[in-house]
């Protein structure tokens, strides 16, 4: 039989290797679902231990044999039975989610950050893109949720004005949060509206968006750690691409005359090609994901005029 001790912790788990096996154990046997970080159970166990001991998060393993006291077995205990009780991200209960190593600070009023243009922001600056960083001179971060896309921006392009814009005043709080935090204030300026409406004026030179882009009936079936952030970061209308849509109609006008447009889809790659064929996408790869991000030149989006003399897209 277990033991307790006086707090009512189980007296056999001592160090963290012993408290990562539980917190394995506990989650999956809870049937819990990953997806805003982690994939799998060791790897959201081990975030969870990690981040509740202030430890760095990339590696357990200098940890795995130190013992803990008293105070940080109950600390450990109390956040995996919180994520088991709530479903709640993991994100929400540290308050931190992580893009290839930058720390942003997240709460229920804000999707997780998890975007691959993130990635590809943080990994080569989008070098196959915009091969010179110094000639972006002004960026547009689209819905932009935490404000994480826009700060990865500023970093990747040190001469840019960054403008982030969310139709969601929560979101927005957060962002600047987040913008606060990086010290980019006088950079990154945060703005409320619907999509370009309520933008200043002016063309950008890049456009990132990385919008709702969920169909309805998948946002109906969500478990519950989906559910937990806000429906409106998700929902992308019948099939998921209505912002998608509003998107392509409206940058060609907001783009320099080289500007470029970048957009994170998931899975709506067949439904976008076979809904505009007119356009030349071109589709952005990382490491683990293909063909969930596309980009397009401002010459792409341009209105032409049909055979029949109407305006089109």
């Amino acid at each position: 039989m277990t033991k307790n001790d006086e707090r009512g912790l189980p007296d056999e788990l001592i160090t963290v290797r012993d408290w990562l096996r539980y917190a394995v154990t506990s989650m999956t046997r809870a049937k819990l679902v990953y997806g805003h970080g982690t994939t799998n159970a060791v790897d959201e166990a081990a975030f969870l231990v990690l981040a509740t001991l202030d430890l760095p998060i990339d590696n357990i393993d200098p940890w795995l044999d130190a013992r803990l006291t008293a105070t940080e077995r109950q600390a450990v205990a109390a956040i995996i039975s919180k994520r088991i009780e709530t479903r709640k991200p993991a994100a929400y209960l540290t308050n931190a989610a992580y893009i290839q190593g930058r720390r942003f600070y997240v709460d229920d009023r804000v999707i997780v950050p998890r975007s691959l243009i993130g990635e590809l922001l943080a990994q080569d600056h989008l070098a196959a893109i915009v091969p010179d960083p110094m000639a972006i001179n002004r960026v547009l971060d689209l819905c932009t949720g935490s404000g994480c896309l826009a700060i990865l921006a500023a970093e990747a392009f040190p001469a840019a004005e960054i403008h982030a814009c969310d139709i969601s005043d929560d979101a927005l709080a957060v962002a600047d949060r987040n913008v606060r935090d990086y010290r980019l204030k006088a950079r990154v300026r945060t703005f409320k509206t619907d999509l370009f409406d309520g933008l200043p004026s002016g063309a950008y030179d890049l456009i990132i968006s990385n919008p709702p882009y969920v169909s309805a009936k998948a946002v109906e079936a969500f478990p519950p750690e989906y559910r937990a952030e806000p429906q409106i970061a998700h929902l992308g209308g019948a099939d998921g691409l209505d912002l998608v849509r509003r998107i392509l109609d409206s940058a060609g006008s907001r783009l320099t005359p080289n500007g470029t447009l970048i957009v994170e889809v998931g899975t709506g790659k067949r439904e976008l090609e076979a809904a505009r064929p007119d356009l030349p996408f071109l589709w952005l790869d990382t490491e683990d994901n293909e063909a969930e991000v596309f980009t397009l030149r401002a010459g792409d989006l341009k209105p032409s005029r049909s055979r029949k003399g109407k305006l089109t897209r």
